[in-house]
């Protein structure tokens, strides 16, 4: 059922995404193995800083059938429903949609083949414009439910129109493929004009890019609502912490207080000798206290958990899932070892001394019921490695070569390669393993594969390497990400009872 994906997000991030049941209990482990020269490690990457501002996370209600609820006749027609629940279905569709939307933008915009490109680019505006008909079709008459449709609507338009505009500005336009590209600027002019005849945003507005652009965020924020899943995260080891530091500061006093004790024995009465001793003294406390504090710190923490995360259904508040987050840099010896046997797996050349920054998250589904239609959550969580960046050096080399006489030179970059190791452990399951290679420099992730590992160990059952996919099924897989095309065109034929999110 489920699939795990590692993929490239941006220039510099990836994304790990994964789904879990109801009463699902799963760890993952990540282990980026970093080269020293990379100048990455404890001394200038701070782990909690790090996770704070280059992990992002994000769960939600997931079903694998992607159906249209709101352009089903049977949903207008039921008359029963509150304003709430209208709401909520109508925030599932627009959430589905502005996903599926923007995973098949990114994925079109690395698309290198011309033909291919415009061919996809076409299927794409034809669904967005069947869908934004069929959505608009059920607009509801009553004033109060109207208010979240044109929010959502207005949200919608103003996304496709961005989207289709960026994936034109840096498309080659050959005249064979003017058709299509008229086609995607008629599609944005009508989204315009649809916006401006209905007075979703003020002229004002419209004009200043930092406005609209605010106001749009705003909208899908609301569109999120009872979608993603509420997240409270909470600190671990805080008492643990003080109880350390406090320890830490006992035992510095006791060396210092010997010492002084001792100067005392040495130092008859009070003299500016004995001053300048105990102000030595209390100069060495001020240095080793904080290092003292830090290394008992280190070793009390280790292999423990640092935060923990409880997810609830932002509507109903009932618990969903409860998780515990691990991030910290290994030492060698302390690795698994499957996985030290992973990494001896590597090319002599590859074989360098290397930091480990571990990554783990476990998370426990609770039994109790989900959203209505739904039994699966999504996880996604994006790694930046622009931190990881900052430290790299840039090419200054150069590879000459020589060609009838004539000597000619060639700048090359510096590239730094990365071992990620994925473990997998699913309830009492032995763990199954991967291994990504990352290949990047300091202004880019140049590639990112899926390697050998050891054949005596289980390789991830659920593991989806785009990598081996053809390129004109990559994007219309049926994996964890949605796909605008997944959407049936015929929306009327969807399944009656199922909603998406």
């Amino acid at each position: 059922m489920s699939k795990l994906r590692i993929k490239q997000e941006e220039q510099l991030s990836i994304k790990f995404s994964h789904l879990l049941g109801v009463g699902e209990r799963r760890k993952l482990d990540l282990y980026f193995s970093l080269p020293k020269e990379m100048g990455i490690g404890p001394q200038s990457l701070d782990e909690e800083e790090y996770y704070f501002s280059a992990v992002l996370g994000r769960r939600s209600y997931y079903s694998q059938g992607l159906h249209l609820p709101l352009v089903q006749s049977r949903f207008i027609s039921q008359k029963k429903r509150t304003l709430e629940e209208y709401r909520l279905y109508m925030n599932l569709f627009a959430y589905q949609f502005v996903v599926a939307m923007e995973n098949d933008a990114k994925e079109l915009s690395r698309q290198t083949d011309t033909p291919q490109f415009y061919q996809d680019l076409n299927e794409l505006t034809v669904h967005c414009a069947t869908l934004l008909r069929r959505f608009r079709r059920n607009a509801p008459a009553d004033t109060k439910w109207k208010h979240y449709f044109e929010n959502a609507d207005n949200y919608l338009s103003w996304f496709c129109e961005q989207q289709l505009l960026k994936l034109l500005k840096d498309a080659p336009q050959p005249e064979q493929y003017q058709h299509v590209h008229g086609k995607v600027l008629s599609l944005c002019h009508m989204e315009q004009h649809h916006r401006e005849n209905h007075k979703y945003n003020s002229s004002q507005t419209m004009t200043e890019p930092n406005r609209i652009a605010n106001k749009m965020l705003l909208l899908r924020r609301l569109i999120q609502q009872g979608v993603v899943l509420k997240e409270e995260l909470k600190p671990l080891g805080v008492g643990l912490k003080k109880l350390t530091t406090g320890l830490a500061t006992a035992l510095v006093m006791l060396v210092v207080s010997s010492l002084i004790i001792k100067a005392q024995g040495v130092f008859n009465g009070v003299t500016m000798v004995m001053v300048l001793v105990l102000a030595l003294i209390y100069g060495a406390r001020e240095i080793f206290k904080d290092d003292v504090r830090n290394a008992m710190w280190r070793y009390v923490q280790r292999g423990r958990p640092r935060w923990s995360r409880i997810l609830r259904d932002t509507t109903t508040q009932n618990l969903i899932a409860k998780q515990l987050v691990w991030l910290e840099f290994m030492r060698q010896k302390d690795l698994p070892e499957a996985v030290q046997e992973i990494l001896r797996r590597r090319h002599s050349q590859n074989k360098v001394e290397a930091e480990i920054l571990h990554y783990g998250i476990s998370t426990k589904v609770e039994d109790t019921d989900f959203l209505s239609g739904y039994n699966t959550i999504q996880e996604q969580v994006i790694f930046s490695l622009v931190p990881f960046a900052r430290y790299l050096e840039r090419g200054k080399d150069k590879i000459y070569s020589e060609d009838n006489g004539t000597i000619s030179s060639e700048a090359v970059e510096r590239r730094y390669q990365i071992n990620l190791v994925v473990v997998c452990r699913k309830e009492k399951q032995p763990p199954q393993y991967a291994r990504f290679k990352i290949t990047m420099n300091w202004s880019q992730i140049v590639d990112l594969s899926l390697s050998d590992i050891p054949d005596t160990l289980p390789m991830i059952d659920e593991l989806v390497d785009e990598a081996t996919l053809p390129a004109a099924t990559t994007r219309l897989d049926n994996s964890t990400a949605p796909r605008i095309s997944d959407y049936p065109a015929n929306g009327d034929s969807a399944a009656k009872d199922s909603h998406q999110a």
